[in-house]
Formats: structure tokens, C-alpha cells, sequence
């Protein structure tokens, strides 16, 4: 089995050269191109009726809610927009392929996003494993300026270098959703915190960033279990859930997609493990809650109690806001004609059972809004001739600036800021839904 192991490891890497010499040929050739056809490769052409923004997601995988959301809330800003002449006339449209949370399928898209689709830049690219493979490609094709905008995930990858030049992120980072959920677990005493993560890069940026957090404290992670990515909600997780039984810690964090924390969380519960369990938010809180809030009516079983999700966006009910006023009357507006293309929800024709019901509003569509509406800000300041190669100069001088989140953001400045927001929130579930989970209310979890 090992051997077996290392050859299926050599075969990966192989491949993965394979793929990146490709990008580097089909990047020379095309830039050759250019230069022969006299035309500026960093420049849509001006004629053009539109920007386009390239994406590469899941669509028809196990952590599509998670792509089809973000799509949906990006499009609630955008469609309203070209609605009313976009900007300086163009159009901001997406251009959306499907990886499935694949790496080498987000490698392929990114490179059809750069030299078929001449995108002005990549926007909102969901997960860590495939935005890992996409930043090498963007530093081998440096020269055409292309940029990574706000992607879906809060890895370091994009935020230090080799390749934090390449991106621009709207939402705080893993390290700090870690950081703040640790303090809380601590502060109520609550010091043997375990981990349930993905086996991949993923799973291991989070797990780093709460040992990081952990060690701040003086302390060490309490215990582990993985699985692997694409695990269904239906399969069993009783082994992870033996881990923590054996374990018994004070506190869980979860580091997965809905699915898979999902059916941890129902078979922990069942298996009668109750301490806190906390999510981070690339989870997915509104189809992880979805999943539980099905199994807890067929089951008459509790299996959302003592669950806090840290979230990189405010409360999607709070309308005191007015960009979260905003977002829910686009969402409403626009409910059908936000959705992805059937030929990404359904590469393979339609079935009953693959059916995608949209959630109302979430979290993740409101990130979603939000990357739409900060391109929109940059774009605006880029006045009628737009360039890719412009793009960060225009970022970094934006300074500080309103989004409508109730909170300052900014970019540029002394040291060069290219992440905007640095809050993070924390909500639990009450009545159904995911509420606020205020500072002074932790105080009900201390371990006595």
C-alpha cells in the first residue's frame, strides 16, 4: 500500500509539471501573440462592452452551496448594475468555470480565464486547494498583470510572499478567526481544544493557525481527526467521533466544508461527545445549518446547541446596515436570475436529486455582494480606459473607504495593506438560525 502510495504521489507531481510548463509555453506563445498582433496584452480592448471577471469554483460538487452562494450574492450587486449602464458604460459580467474543488481542474480553468477568456482579473476563486495552484500561474505570467480579487478563503497563501503581490483580500484570515475563537475557549476556561479538518491544504491552514493561537496561551492542540476532501454528509464519521471520545476535550474546531462538518457534528451528538464545537467560516453556516436542522427532525435529537461559527462578514439579518439593507432587498429582487448557468449546476444533464435549492440569504452570498460592490469601487476609480496593469496602483491608493459593513476598511497606506477588513464575527444558533454571539454570552460555555 505504500509503494502504491508513492507512486500515486510521483504520478501528482508529475502532472502538476506537466500542467505548469503548459501554463508556462501556452503564457510565452500568447504573449508572443500579442506583441506581433501590436496590441497591449494588459488591455481589454476599449470597444469592448464589458469587464470580465474570471471565476473558478465548485459548482456541481460537494462544496458547491459554497460557489453557487458566493456567485448568487455577486450577481445580486452586478445585475443591477448593468442594468443601469454598468460602469462608464461596460458591463461587469463573470466568467465561471466548474473545478469541483479540484486542484488540477482549477489549474485548466485558470488558464482558459487568462488566455481564451482575456479576463481583466480573477475574482472570488473558492477554497485553498485550488487557489494554491492558480497564484503559481499568475506569478509565471506576471508580466500580463493579472490579480487574484477576494478570493473565498482566509489561507495564508495569497497573504504572504512569494505570492501576497498577486492578490487583494476583502475578508479576514484563518489565523485570525483562529486566534479570536482560541481567546474565547481560554478566557471560559476551556484550554483542551481538539481539531476535525480536511486532509489538505485547507484542513492544514486552519489547523496551523489554531496551534499558532494555541501557543499564545502556552498551550498545544489536545487532539486530531481528518477526512478526506469530498466526504458526504450521509457516510459515517463514528471513527473521527471515537477520537474525540477517547480525546475529551473542552472544545472542538472544525476546519471542513458543510457537509462533512455536518455529519461530524450529527455523529458526535449521537455518540453523546457535547462540548462546544466551533466552525470557521468557510464551513458554510447556512448549508451546514440546513443539513442538521433536516437530520434533527428526522432523529428528535439536539444537534445545533453549543455551536458558535466564526464569520468574516456581519449578520446578514442585521439591517441597521446599509449595505446588509441593500443586499437583501438585491436578493429578493433577483432571486431566479442570480443563479449559475445550468451548464455549471448540471454538467452532466439534470436530476431531481441534484436539484440546488437556493438559501434566502447567508453569509457567504453577502461576501459575495460585498467582493462585487469593492471591484465596482476599483473599477469606478479606474475611469473609462481601464488596464490590468493599473489595477494595483489603483487598489493600493484607495486608502480608507465605506462598504456599508458598519465597520472601516482599508487598502495601501504605510504598509502597503492588501487585505480590507480585519473583524471577525461570531454567531450561534437560536430558533433556527444563526444569531450574534456577543462577547459577555460566552460566559454560559466556562468549563467549571
Amino acid at each position: 500500500m505504500e509503494e502504491e502510495a508513492q507512486t500515486w504521489l510521483r504520478s501528482r507531481r508529475m502532472l502538476t509539471l506537466a500542467l505548469l510548463l503548459a501554463a508556462a509555453l501556452l503564457g510565452d506563445s500568447t504573449l508572443a501573440k500579442d506583441k506581433t498582433a501590436g496590441t497591449d496584452a494588459d488591455r481589454q480592448d476599449a470597444s469592448q462592452s464589458e469587464i470580465r471577471l474570471g471565476m473558478s469554483a465548485d459548482f456541481s460538487a460537494s462544496a458547491r452551496a459554497l460557489s453557487i452562494e458566493l456567485y448568487r450574492g455577486a450577481m445580486a450587486y452586478l445585475l443591477p448594475l448593468n442594468n443601469a449602464g454598468g460602469v462608464n458604460g461596460r458591463r461587469v459580467v463573470i466568467k465561471a468555470y466548474d473545478d469541483q474543488y479540484e486542484p488540477d481542474l482549477a489549474i485548466r480553468n485558470t488558464l482558459k480565464l487568462m488566455d481564451e477568456d482575456d479576463v481583466f482579473a480573477l475574482f472570488s476563486y473558492v477554497g485553498t486547494p485550488t487557489m494554491n495552484r492558480a497564484l503559481p500561474l499568475l506569478q509565471m505570467h506576471h508580466d500580463r498583470h493579472f490579480l487574484l480579487l477576494f478570493p473565498f478563503t482566509g489561507a495564508d497563501t495569497n497573504r504572504i510572499s512569494p505570492y501576497d503581490q498577486l492578490s487583494f483580500n476583502l475578508r479576514a484570515s484563518y489565523d485570525q478567526e483562529m486566534k479570536g475563537l482560541v481567546d474565547h475557549f481560554v478566557a471560559v476556561n476551556r484550554t483542551r481544544i481538539a481539531v476535525f479538518y480536511q486532509a489538505d491544504a485547507y484542513g492544514r491552514a486552519g489547523w496551523g493557525g489554531l496551534r499558532e493561537a494555541l501557543d499564545e496561551h502556552g498551550l498545544e492542540i489536545a487532539g486530531e481527526a481528518t477526512y478526506r476532501r469530498g466526504s458526504p454528509f450521509d457516510q459515517s464519521y463514528d471513527r473521527q467521533v471515537a477520537i474525540m471520545q477517547r480525546l475529551q476535550p473542552d472544545a472542538v474546531v472544525c476546519v471542513g466544508t458543510y457537509p462533512a462538518c455536518a455529519g461530524f457534528i450529527r455523529d458526535m451528538r449521537d455518540r453523546d461527545v457535547d462540548c462546544p464545537v466551533a466552525t470557521i467560516s468557510f464551513v458554510g453556516g447556512g448549508a451546514m445549518l440546513k443539513l442538521l436542522s433536516a437530520a434533527e427532525q428526522e432523529s428528535n435529537k439536539d444537534y445545533t446547541s453549543r455551536l458558535v461559527s466564526s464569520q468574516v462578514v456581519p449578520s446578514y439579518n442585521d439591517d441597521s446596515l446599509p449595505a446588509v439593507r441593500d443586499y437583501r432587498e438585491a436578493m429578493d429582487r433577483y432571486r431566479d436570475a442570480i443563479m449559475p448557468p445550468d451548464s455549471l449546476l448540471h454538467p452532466h444533464g439534470k436530476a431531481a436529486e441534484r436539484e440546488y435549492a437556493p438559501l434566502p440569504y447567508g453569509f457567504i452570498s453577502l461576501e459575495g455582494y460585498l467582493n462585487a460592490k469593492l471591484f465596482t469601487a476599483i473599477l469606478q476609480r479606474m475611469g473609462a480606459d481601464p488596464r490590468r496593469a493599473d489595477l494595483v496602483a489603483t487598489v493600493l491608493a484607495m486608502g480608507d473607504f465605506d462598504l456599508g459593513m458598519g465597520q472601516p476598511l482599508s487598502f495601501g497606506g504605510d504598509t502597503a495593506r492588501r487585505q480590507a477588513s480585519d473583524q471577525v464575527y461570531y454567531t450561534v444558533v437560536r430558533d433556527g438560525r444563526f444569531v450574534p454571539f456577543r462577547d459577555g454570552e460566552w460566559e454560559a460555555w466556562a468549563k467549571r
